[in-house]
């Protein structure tokens, strides 16, 4: 479920991806770590309930959950990062947080079709959300 949500997505450098859960983990691990749902040794790891995690690079970012038994039951994600020169409409520059700012934020500087994208990022942490509400 989470892979297909997550493929019919864009993401890009400097994305954030905001998981929310209440009892669980977030892991990033290696490929192989991913394949066999083993937690030993994450390239990160967060237990605090609303974990974000910026796409600082382009490349597949492999996500499990940290509680045995969750990752074998499918709690786990890949999401393809693309470069700022992988895809159509992709531009360096400007705030691609994915976070829109709070109310009463001061400008974030982002217009036009960037704005588009921060719209789009903040309803993708909404699913995020929800569905971490669910199973994480």
């Amino acid at each position: 479920m989470y892979n297909d949500w997550a493929s019919k997505n864009r993401f890009q450098v400097d994305d954030t991806i905001h998981f929310k859960y209440k009892k669980d983990s977030v892991m990033v691990v290696r490929e192989e770590d991913y394949k066999k749902c083993r937690s030993t040794h994450p390239i990160f790891f967060s237990n605090n309930g609303a974990t974000l995690v910026k796409l600082d690079r382009s490349g597949l970012f492999y996500f499990i959950s940290g509680v045995a038994g969750h990752c074998e039951r499918g709690q786990k994600m890949i999401i393809k990062v693309m470069g700022h020169s992988d895809g159509p409409g992709a531009s360096p520059g400007g705030n691609q947080t994915g976070t829109p700012p709070p109310p009463g934020a001061p400008d974030s500087g982002v217009a036009g079709p960037d704005m588009a994208r921060v719209l789009a990022m903040a309803s993708v942490q909404l699913v995020l959300v929800l569905v971490g509400s669910i199973f994480f």
